[in-house]
């Protein structure tokens, strides 16, 4: 009788532990979509501020209701809070609980990441955690249940002024007519007007920083092409700035390397796929970040690797690049990744610690990334067999990373690491590029700079090879560890010599404090020679002038957002209009 009223007693705290873990993801995910339901009003009302402090709180949401959870389950398990057998039990309720839910798989990481607060475990532990991708949900397929088709019954200009309306602003569009127009004309450089069938919309606008976009495709008797429209809001009306009707130049505005969307879901699984219908070619990890679930991209990511080392013979080994003084990298031949794990100690010049480099991370995850740094996934005790890693990665690990990395007689325990889109170097990129590419890429470069410098960003190691090149020829920044608030420096004039010793002095004469920059000595920095070097100064000469910096600097204090456009110049539809011109 004792071990029956036991084993109830066990039932029924399970019971209640899956219970309170299922109530936790629900409020969760409730507070998740009431905040992102207020990007609209942001957006009609110009409120940047407002979408950059949700941008943020959004992040934050996760965390604090996992932390929540946890503690609601420690107080009702008691002394049984760290038994196995126990979280078994849960987690065989929780699933019950969640079968038949729409959102089973963020469910399955809210729980995994519960699990983990808990035990820490090294590797997995598929008792106690949801592990295998065979318990995903169905794929969904047409027809979508958030989409609107328009059939074209007159020309193409009225259905696409049906489509426009039916994103229902509450504020004016500038000229809907007009925008209509111009984007069917856009459209005729992709297909006959008279072969166009239909235009499929997503019903809810998609929201990120000062823009707008509404996502669709449009019905060809030959196909189907993908459509993204880009929306701003300079002062009080919508403007249709851009109209996107390629794989590749979407893929870019969900990149790995932006923000995440705000986008008004009930079914977000399949508006994933959905959007993996028009980029077949994007991991689905980086179609969860984009909505917004990057935990549950983390779950798609890991999964994924699994899957890679269990259909293959590949080996981690040393990524291609100069060897990094902060972070010690690898990847894997055809898994789309680098994995970063930080030195147990830092050569001079370098004088960040441990904390500060992963605090850099922090800030950037919690920043406006402006399609410019490239987003990363943090994992703590992963375990792979020993035999998946080359013998010279093994000896660089054993000998500088092993704070980080546990080199055991069969295994390799990565106690702490960050996962990167894999990116071609710049300098290696330059080493073989064609004349035309490697001045894109120069181009580019300096672009960056611009672009992060619009988000209060300075990347402070301006050195090529803490950049890298996309498969779309976009360049991206990946090396954190010096990297800082541009509000944060201080941008100084070179000093002029008045001596000669002055003059040929090998180190600064001059007092030099830790913010300090001086814009002209990045020329010395840029590792640009000939022709590349007159590209990049004909078009960023003022990023070797102070008065750049502290111009944008100024911007920021006044809480100005310049604005950034992620996509190229001959895609906008009014490049002339005055009331776009970026800062």
């Amino acid at each position: 009788m004792h071990r029956d009223h036991e084993a109830a007693d066990g039932a029924d705290l399970a019971a209640t532990g899956a219970e309170l873990i299922a109530d936790g993801f629900e409020r969760y995910l409730a507070r998740f979509r009431a905040l992102t339901r207020e990007a609209r009003g942001n957006f009609e009302r110009s409120d940047w501020p407002g979408i950059q402090r949700d941008a943020k709180n959004r992040l934050d949401l996760y965390g604090g209701f996992v932390a929540r959870s946890v503690t609601a389950v420690r107080e009702l398990l008691g002394e049984h809070a760290d038994k196995r057998e126990t979280w078994a039990s849960i987690h065989a309720g929780f699933e019950r609980r969640i079968a038949l839910h729409p959102e089973r798989e963020l469910a399955e990481t809210f729980f995994n990441s519960n699990v983990r607060r808990v035990f820490h475990t090294v590797g997995v532990d598929p008792i106690v955690e949801f592990v295998r991708a065979e318990t995903s949900p169905p794929r969904y397929g047409p027809p979508w249940s958030f989409t609107v088709v328009h059939r074209r019954e007159g020309t193409l200009d009225e259905a696409l002024q049906r489509a426009l309306r039916a994103a229902d602003f509450t504020i004016p569009w500038d000229d809907l007519e007009g925008d209509a127009a111009r984007v069917a004309a856009a459209l005729a450089a992709q297909v006959q007007p008279g072969d166009v069938e239909a235009i499929e919309m997503v019903r809810a606008p998609f929201f990120r920083g000062k823009g707008a976009y509404l996502a669709g495709q449009i019905h060809t008797r030959g196909g189907r092409i993908p459509l993204l429209l880009a929306l701003r809001n300079p002062g009080g009306s919508i403007l249709l700035d851009a109209a996107l009707f390629t794989e590749d130049e979407l893929s870019v505005i969900f990149s790995f390397a932006h923000t995440y969307f705000f986008v008004d879901l009930d079914r977000v699984k399949e508006m994933v796929d959905f959007l993996a219908s028009l980029l077949p070619r994007k991991p689905i990890a980086d179609l969860w970040s984009a909505l917004g679930f990057h935990r549950h991209a983390k779950t798609e990511l890991y999964r994924s690797l699994l899957h890679h080392l269990a259909t293959s013979t590949e080996r981690f080994h040393v990524a291609v690049g100069q060897r990094g003084m902060v972070m010690a990298v690898f990847a894997l031949p055809g898994f789309d990744v680098v994995f970063k794990v930080i030195r147990d100690r830092f050569p001079p010049p370098k004088t960040v610690t441990h904390e500060e480099v992963r605090e850099k991370y922090r800030l950037v995850f919690r920043h406006d990334r402006a399609g410019r740094l490239v987003d990363t996934q943090e994992f703590e005790h992963l375990e792979f067999p020993r035999g998946r890693f080359t013998p010279d990665l093994l000896e660089e690990l054993s000998t500088s990373a092993s704070e980080s990395v546990d080199v055991r007689e069969e295994t390799v325990v990565l106690r702490h690491l960050y996962t990167e889109r894999q990116l071609i170097p710049l300098d290696v990129f330059l080493l073989d590029a064609p004349p035309m590419g490697a001045r894109a890429a120069v181009l580019e470069y300096g672009q960056v700079m611009r672009d992060l410098a619009a988000t209060n960003i300075f990347p402070g190691d301006m050195l090529l090879k803490n950049f890298g090149v996309s498969r779309h020829g976009r360049v991206i920044f990946y090396d954190y560890d010096e990297l800082c608030l541009l509000t944060e420096c201080r941008f100084r004039d070179l000093p002029t010599p008045t001596t000669t010793e002055e003059e040929v002095a090998l180190e600064p004469w001059y007092f030099v404090g830790e913010h300090d920059i001086f814009p002209e000595e990045f020329r010395a920095f840029l590792g640009l020679r000939g022709e590349l070097l007159e590209s990049f100064l004909a078009a960023h000469r003022e990023l070797l002038e102070p008065a750049f910096w502290r111009r944008m600097q100024e911007l920021h204090r006044q809480g100005v957002m310049p604005d950034i456009y992620p996509y190229p110049a001959s895609r906008r539809l009014r490049p002339d209009d005055a009331r776009w011109e970026a800062f």
